[in-house]
């Protein structure tokens, strides 16, 4: 199509509105995410009415915001309910939730690494994922020989049981370390999560006095209190949970 310029006008101050969109994250996908998590987390939440449901983050660093999203949710969420989620928010519009993955809210889903770590420990590649053929092939390059049909990965990463604490120090222990860190004039720290440990169900008490005594530097308070509890006839290794109670 073609036209014919008669005459070109300006303000004398003129303000060029325009945005840079390319390999996110860019000011293109900043604006659009910020409107697409509450738009696919009103959905899940309010129009299907999902138990559960905490955030929704949408992958945006080199990915792009549509391919990848990740779903939080409550501890001891119904399966039935995440399962719900992930398939809401892969069939919301065809170009977004190619791969949608679930992950508890102890979990940072800003933070790819802890997504991965949710992965690598909380998710059967057997139980927890499930594909879908036929969707779209969405935003993307649309030369080399693409076929034009997409799949969908769903896969639920929350936690289902009791789980050992992360292996860090508690997190009194870990500011008392960062006020010494910053009193000392040392280089400024950018914690990420989890920058301490916390519980996932599989603790005790005594377990936590144990961890106290050693703090306070009692370690043959420790050591009495283990010879006390021994017995007889127990395979080495064996779990202490499966004794005490």
């Amino acid at each position: 199509m073609s036209m014919k310029v008669t005459a070109v006008t300006r303000k004398r101050k003129p303000v060029f509105v325009s945005i840079v969109s390319q390999v996110t994250p860019s000011e293109s996908s900043l604006l659009k995410r910020v409107a697409y998590e509450p738009l696919f987390f009103n959905h899940l939440r309010s129009t299907l009415s999902v138990r559960g449901i905490r955030r929704v983050v949408m992958h945006e660093p080199l990915s792009n915001i549509r391919k990848i999203i990740f779903l939080e949710f409550a501890r001891n969420t119904p399966q039935s309910e995440i399962w719900r989620a992930l398939r809401g928010a892969a069939t919301l519009q065809a170009q977004c939730g190619k791969i949608v993955v679930a992950v508890s809210d102890d979990i940072d889903s800003r933070n790819a690494d802890a997504v991965l770590w949710s992965l690598a420990y909380r998710a059967s590649m057997i139980d927890d994922i499930a594909t879908m053929p036929y969707r779209s092939d969405g935003h993307g390059p649309k030369s080399g020989g693409r076929a034009p049909d997409e799949g969908t990965l769903l896969i639920d990463a929350t936690l289902k049981h009791d789980m050992p604490p992360l292996a860090l120090p508690a997190e009194p222990y870990m500011r008392q370390a960062k006020e010494i860190w910053e009193r000392l004039d040392l280089p400024a720290l950018s914690p990420q999560p989890p920058w301490h440990g916390y519980s996932l169900g599989d603790w005790s008490d005594l377990w936590s006095k144990f961890a106290e005594s050693a703090a306070a530097g009692d370690w043959r308070i420790n050591g009495a209190n283990t010879y006390d509890r021994r017995r007889a006839g127990i395979k080495p290794e064996t779990p202490v949970r499966n004794f005490e109670k």
